[in-house]
């Protein structure tokens, strides 16, 4: 399918620029697979590419992740595959990754920006930047994170104030059948969006129903087969339909960022800033006055990084929170365990983070729901930054690197069980909650994800708060064996549409 659609593409009457940067790629691909045999160097092994198509001919691109951990059952733990005309190095399996990520993260340290990222982030931002742009964000992001979110009192209350709302919002339904992508999305943004901007929307308010669908469109549309194929051959990008679509979302998104950063400006007080988006204001305002004019803190950057941490602290973790309910609703058993133990610790009264540790099968279950569900299979996409040996295989500066996360958290030499959803994997024989090496849902390294603390006390309080309240079934009619645990494949891992009923405990 990969291969007649990019046949179809070239074929499409571009003219001749397109065939003579084919011939150019041609020449190019044999040039460098001359001088990797020539160089003396051990580099990883792979599937044999064809001219210009590279492995495409081996790949599903509406599977991708499983079709690069099926190539490594046969090539190993580190190897080469061509991503059309790119040569990609797969890690594989929880000693490769944590290898590069972990023991080498300055060699692994760069973000691989494929074009359909640096079309809507342009280099800017934390997520889709390098060198000291990138630097300069992030320290500022995990700054702010601390003083607004990670580890506050603040944020906890926070969360807490928006789960009431949330159980509000699921009692509507009086039990009966309704899909829970929107709420939770609504609740979990509403978290981020009080520690950006200070700002609250109520689950009513279409502004904030169109900025999640959004952002629930550019997941899906960014690992569609076309924006791959994109990302592989840059010229065909007056033909992708998709990726039109994603930068048009993005620009929609950042417009309506731009408005409320504009209503923050007339209400900043510099020596009491109430969000991340004020504390940026305040600096951007301190380098004008010095004068700096090569400042970080630009209008570009202001707009990109509260864009990159609002989308980073919605998705992920309302997916997650969707795909332990439909866990929950599946395995009734299960669910039941986390009832009771809820009521036996909590009663009636209101969980705090402090309960974690009191509530080990329940905080079993969240860390196996993030592991089966498995929400980004493929992590995010590195660089290498010099050249560099691993595993005895020598890789370039400048190689893009994916680590496969699915192979982390499905590897059977880590897990008992990997296939199965099985909360087990975190308890040890006497019940207590153990942590797992293995266990990388938010990476490793320097690139790990910054609001990883914040994402972890929302999983807790939200889903321990909902447990608390409801029970969770299938529609009337519907079997448990009914409910469809195949993921919707885009950037991410979605449940697959479908209804819960939310049955008021008693």
């Amino acid at each position: 399918m990969a291969i007649t659609e990019a046949l179809l593409l070239q074929g499409s009457g571009i003219g001749t620029v397109f065939g003579a940067l084919l011939l150019c790629l041609v020449i190019y691909l044999f040039s460098i697979s001359s001088r990797s045999k020539d160089d003396g160097n051990k580099y990883p092994p792979g599937p044999k590419p064809l001219p210009l198509l590279g492995n495409l001919h081996t790949l599903d691109l509406k599977k991708t992740y499983l079709s690069l951990w099926e190539l490594s059952k046969q090539y190993g733990s580190v190897y080469t595959v061509h991503m059309g005309p790119r040569k990609v190095v797969i890690l594989s399996g929880y000693k490769a990754v944590k290898q590069a990520l972990v023991h080498l993260s300055e060699e692994f340290g760069d973000r691989d920006v494929t074009p359909i990222f640096h079309d809507f982030n342009k280099g800017y931002g934390i997520a889709f930047s390098n060198g000291e742009n990138w630097r300069e964000m992030r320290r500022f992001a995990l700054s702010s994170l601390r003083d607004f979110g990670m580890g506050k009192k603040r944020s906890e209350e926070i969360i807490i104030e928006e789960s009431q709302c949330l159980k509000e919002e699921f009692a509507k339904y009086m039990g009966k059948p309704f899909e829970t992508t929107l709420p939770m999305a609504m609740a979990v943004s509403n978290v981020i969006s009080a520690i950006v901007y200070n700002t609250r929307f109520e689950y009513s308010n279409t502004n904030l129903h169109r900025m999640v669908k959004r952002s629930y469109e550019n997941m899906r549309l960014t690992g569609s087969a076309s924006v791959q194929l994109y990302n592989m051959f840059p010229w065909i990008r007056p033909l992708v339909a998709n990726r039109k679509r994603i930068v048009s979302n993005v620009n929609e998104t950042i417009r309506q960022n731009e408005e409320i950063i504009n209503g923050l400006r007339k209400t900043i007080n510099p020596q009491d800033p109430k969000g991340i988006a004020e504390c940026f204001l305040i600096r951007q305002q301190k380098d004008k006055e010095s004068g700096k004019t090569d400042s970080f803190y630009n209008s570009m950057n202001l707009y990109y990084t509260m864009n990159n941490i609002f989308g980073a602290g919605t998705d992920t973790t309302a997916t997650t929170l969707r795909w332990g309910l439909l866990l929950m609703a599946k395995y009734p058993e299960i669910q039941t365990k986390v009832h009771n133990e809820i009521d036996q610790v909590i009663g009636g009264r209101q969980p705090v983070v402090e309960d974690r540790k009191n509530l080990p099968y329940t905080d079993a279950v969240i860390h196996e729901t993030q592991r089966f569900g498995n929400i980004s299979p493929i992590g995010s996409p590195r660089r290498t930054t010099c050249d560099v040996h691993l595993n005895g295989y020598f890789i370039k500066k400048g190689t893009s690197v994916w680590p496969l996360l699915v192979s982390v958290l499905m590897d059977e030499n880590e897990w008992e069980t990997p296939d199965r959803f099985n909360p087990g994997h975190f308890l040890n024989k006497q019940g207590q909650f153990v942590k797992k090496d293995a266990f990388l849902p938010f990476s490793a390294g320097r690139r790990v994800c910054l609001g990883e603390g914040l994402a972890r006390m929302e999983l807790f309080l939200f889903f321990t708060s909902l447990l608390q309240h409801f029970r969770f079934t299938p529609p009337p009619g519907v079997s448990e064996d009914d409910l469809d645990l195949k993921p919707v494949v885009g950037f991410t891992l979605n449940p697959a549409q479908h209804k819960l009923c939310a049955v008021k405990r008693s």
